[in-house]
């Protein structure tokens, strides 16, 4: 049986309100309720890292995060990195690398490198494909994307 949750979070830098249902994905309702895209689900079971978003500046599978777990939370998601004029420096690194191809997999590999140069500004290359390795491009462009790490781990 399924109950509807009223949750509170902040979005982005927004205060933000939804009702979820008991069963539904952050992912879901970051689509359903904000018109938030750039979480894609894929696999459907926190595999390929397509549906990552950042809560409590943790990078976390949209798609198995419960949405009412996320009540109170800190969500950001790829459309909260930029200032709307300036893309944030990792997302300028993987334009600047050609870090991406059909762009499907992007969103996941930027959060995910976010989170890993905060915890370690300066990882080694096998940092890296370790962190990273929960992140699956179809297109195959992970020389680029790890030059677009290794680019930032240079500015650090």
């Amino acid at each position: 049986m399924n109950t509807t949750r009223h949750i509170n979070l902040t979005l982005n830098s927004h205060q933000v309100e939804a009702d979820v249902d008991s069963s539904e994905t952050l992912e879901g309702v970051l689509r359903r309720c904000f018109d938030l895209y750039g979480a894609r689900e894929s696999c459907g079971q926190g595999l390929c890292g397509c549906c990552t978003v950042l809560v409590n500046g943790a990078a976390v599978p949209g798609c198995l995060h419960l949405a009412a777990l996320a009540d109170g939370a800190e969500i950001t998601t790829i459309e909260g990195l930029s200032d709307g004029e300036k893309l944030d420096p990792v997302q300028e690194a993987f334009v600047e690398n050609a870090a991406f191809q059909c762009g499907f997999c992007t969103s996941g590999f930027v959060l995910m490198t976010k989170q890993l140069l905060a915890d370690n500004p300066r990882p080694t290359d096998d940092e890296i494909k370790h962190y990273l390795s929960g992140n699956l491009c179809r297109c195959a462009a992970y020389p680029e994307i790890l030059n677009a790490v290794r680019r930032l781990t240079r500015d650090a």
